[in-house]
């Protein structure tokens, strides 16, 4: 029998050790990844029998029996860990450990006697999945859910609107889905298939973060909700464009706080994404109504006070619905009046560990996305860029690095549906997942950390990209 000791996914220590009867031979797992914060594997080999393999909840153990969670992932892991064992029995183990789980050339299932301690070193580690450029079907959503616990990420950004399309079906306002989106039926995310994404989501251990980003990126909200948007002009005329959402009327505020109490209570986690990014100004500009009141609220011609009053009601509306809000870094360098922001997240190329020098110096947490931009340009398969970032590589005091809660991978789906997500996350992901998970240095050696990479990289049936030339003992059988 093996007892698990936890406390909380991502809080205090917890101790892991493998202690199982009969030994045998010698054997070492290449593939444990993220890596632990400390792992001693013995030589000594034991092995296992999937007929009389067991898990209990540890006694000083904060979860006990009827952890929904633990239960769960009792019962998902022993197909991993036994791969090639067909009987019906379901009690089974956690990622780790699984990872330690090895067979011998005859199909003998073995694990080397082992000690670990293990946490993570930032409470968010994320993925996200832009479903707006491409719909992304729920299948390949929950896909994606699995291979983010095999690499211990714990936030699913669900990017789930933007220009091209409005997936997301509001019951509240069924026009935003039905004009906006690609196809009004079979393009949709139906609020059944959210709560659906949330619950598979919560038994891995993982958050679901909306974000409605806004008020740019925007233009399919308005094929839904009329006078949403701002009508450009040209020459002193309608052109019969439309640009970001106008930040001028009643209305647009009324719109947004119906719209966001619906989806604050749809999605449970305390934190929604604003958005706030790549705001073009030229629509605003041309628009004499928008001229009219920059020049009423003493805005002169800067419109990124213009954006920054925008945000500030749209944070206050989610505020005052219990929601804590993360805004991108264009929010931050625009906002004066900063303390009502809470999180914002580092994305633009340059001296990116600049900016998370001055937002944390202005006292508010921070997500770097940043480096791990998978859609930019680069050698495909070079995943060595991902895993050698460094996030608090900054000057700063204990106190700001404090400030730097995680990361995430960004997978923008300007490119990217469901034939090509998986490959082109994985295993690219799993280096940024490392670098958020595990001790900086015990993994700063790209050359140490490629063996058990491209061990990991076989296991779970993942449509993942080869790293090099070879074979995995269990192929992707997917195809």
């Amino acid at each position: 029998m093996y007892a698990f000791g936890s406390r909380g996914n991502t809080g205090p220590n917890f101790n892991l050790l493998l202690l199982i009867i009969s030994q045998l031979g010698l054997h070492t797992v290449e593939g444990v990844w993220p890596l632990p914060q400390a792992l001693a594997s013995s030589a000594e080999r034991y092995s296992l029998n999937p007929q009389a393999f067991d898990f209990a909840y540890g006694k000083r153990s904060a979860a006990q029996q009827g952890c929904s969670v633990l239960d769960a992932a009792f019962k998902r892991y022993f197909t991993l860990i036994f791969q090639d064992y067909t009987s019906g029995r379901w009690n089974t183990g956690l990622e780790t450990f699984s990872q330690l789980v090895y067979q011998d050339d005859s199909g003998s299932y073995f694990v080397n006697k082992t000690e670990i301690d293990d946490f993570p070193r930032f409470q968010f580690r994320g993925i996200l999945l832009d479903t707006s450029r491409h719909y992304l079907p729920v299948q390949a959503i929950l896909k994606t859910l699995d291979a983010m616990a095999y690499s211990k990420f714990n936030v699913l950004h669900w990017h789930i609107v933007d220009d091209p399309s409005f997936p997301y079906q509001s019951y509240t306002f069924p026009d935003l889905s039905s004009k906006g989106a690609f196809h009004p039926v079979t393009h949709i995310y139906t609020q059944s298939e959210v709560r659906r994404v949330i619950s598979f989501a919560r038994l891995w251990g993982i958050r679901v973060l909306p974000e409605f980003d806004s008020p740019g990126h925007t233009k399919s909200w308005g094929k839904g909700q009329s006078n949403l948007l701002t009508p450009c002009y040209r020459g002193g005329t309608p052109s019969g464009t439309f640009g970001p959402i106008n930040p001028v009327l009643p209305s647009t505020y009324q719109f947004m706080e119906r719209l966001f109490k619906e989806v604050s209570s749809l999605f449970p986690d305390s934190y929604i994404h604003l958005g706030g990014d790549e705001v073009d100004f030229s629509c605003w500009r041309s628009n004499p109504t928008v001229r009219s009141f920059m020049q009423k609220m003493r805005f002169g011609v800067d419109f990124t006070k213009l954006q920054a009053f925008y945000m500030e009601n749209i944070v206050n509306i989610t505020s005052a619905l219990n929601k804590t809000s993360v805004v991108w870094q264009d929010v931050f360098d625009y906002h004066k009046r900063r303390s009502s922001l809470s999180v914002v997240e580092v994305w633009r190329e340059g001296c990116y560990l600049c900016e998370v020098r001055k937002v944390t110096k202005a006292g508010l947490r921070v997500i770097l996305a940043s480096p791990w931009y998978l859609d930019q340009a680069g050698p495909k398969h070079n995943w060595a860029r991902y895993y050698s970032v460094w996030p608090l590589a900054f000057k700063g005091s204990e106190e700001q690095k404090k400030l730097v809660i995680g990361g995430e991978v960004c997978m923008w789906g300007e490119y990217v549906d469901a034939t090509n997500l998986a490959p082109r996350l994985w295993p690219r992901a799993s280096a940024a997942a490392e670098r958020l998970w595990s001790d900086e240095k015990q993994t700063s050696s790209v050359a140490k950390a490629f063996p058990r990479l491209q061990d990991f990289r076989c296991m779970r049936g993942i449509q993942a990209e080869p790293l090099t030339i070879g074979h995995c003992q269990h192929e992707y059988l997917g195809v």
